[in-house]
């Protein structure tokens, strides 16, 4: 089978199409035919590894795992003896953690793992880039901030993957959204259901003087310090992205009460993922595709992951 490989850190001009062996799934395993998988802003920083922190997961001279990508979407060839969820034939989405390897032909599976049925009135390029952002978004929204109809949140990063999402999901849930993006996102922010939207570049949004019960900073473009005093009292401040600061916040504001920090990491998706399933088919969750790639051209869709501002979500077809 044919993969997307990189035995080194660096730009994208690391990542080669290689003929590999095609995995057999184990007995509690189902073999997946990828049909679609896309490009994040988090594969193109492993990709490059930059920090100690990237390594450490990563592999420290070299990366461990050879093969990136998370998001795929697909169909299920073969399965394990002890299976009894799945079907061959069944069409799934998924994500594959830490495990990594979505960019390939055939993925094999837990079947316990993040796979779900995938929705049923969604191609699968829109299936593939639901998988992260909107159970992501869900997950933070739901189970962390806790969200409730009439509040007020602050999106940051509204024009991204799990941005868009959330703003989605926040209308659904009965909030009112504040987006803050670029200017060239403006009004497709709007159009995606924020109430009101703030240029960054044009204006700091931490000098507005509104509050919030949710603040999701979903870009990592800005701090707790920074965005304090914008929250209501026992307010939450959402993180995605792994730094050092938001852990020693989250478990000191936790013990001090009023104000807090919340970071966290949904390892296992798969309830999150029959639940977007479920929104995407009654229209409430709708994925947003910036372009789509083809297979042999995931550099360039990492070159521009990374020198274009993305509204939405980079898709990569392996249909022919």
């Amino acid at each position: 089978m044919k993969a997307i490989v990189y035995e080194k850190y660096g730009s994208s001009d690391v990542l080669k199409v290689k003929e590999i062996e095609k995995p057999v799934p184990k007995d509690n395993e189902v073999l997946i035919k990828v049909f679609a998988t896309s490009v994040t802003k988090a594969d193109c920083l492993m990709r490059k590894a930059e920090s100690w922190v990237d390594k450490l997961f990563l592999g420290f001279n070299s990366p461990r795992k050879k093969i990136l990508g998370t998001e795929f979407s697909g169909q299920i060839e073969s399965i394990g003896k002890n299976v009894k969820k799945f079907s061959k034939g069944d069409e799934v989405y998924g994500f594959t953690g830490f495990g990594l390897g979505a960019y390939a032909e055939y993925k094999c599976m837990p079947e316990n793992g993040s796979l779900a049925p995938r929705p049923n009135n969604l191609t699968h390029e829109e299936s593939a880039v639901l998988v992260d952002g909107a159970s992501t978004a869900l997950f933070f929204l739901k189970e962390k901030g806790k969200i409730k109809k009439g509040q007020k949140v602050l999106i940051i990063g509204a024009s991204g993957s799990i941005g868009t999402y959330a703003t989605q999901l926040a209308n659904h849930f009965g909030a009112e959204v504040t987006g803050v993006c670029s200017s060239k996102n403006v009004e497709f922010v709007k159009s995606n259901g924020a109430v009101e939207v703030i240029d960054y570049t044009k204006q700091d949004f931490t000098q507005i003087r509104e509050r919030f019960d949710i603040i999701f900073d979903t870009a990592t473009k800005s701090s707790f310090s920074e965005c304090k005093h914008l929250l209501n009292p026992n307010g939450f401040y959402l993180v995605t992205m792994i730094k050092f600061a938001p852990l020693i916040q989250t478990i000191w504001t936790k013990l001090v009460g009023g104000k807090r920090v919340i970071f966290a990491m949904s390892i296992n998706k798969s309830n999150y993922l029959i639940m977007i399933k479920e929104l995407a088919e009654k229209g409430i969750v709708k994925p947003i595709i910036d372009r789509t790639f083809t297979f042999t051209q995931i550099g360039d869709a990492h070159r521009y992951v990374e020198e274009k501002q993305k509204t939405g979500n980079i898709a990569i077809s392996l249909i022919d």
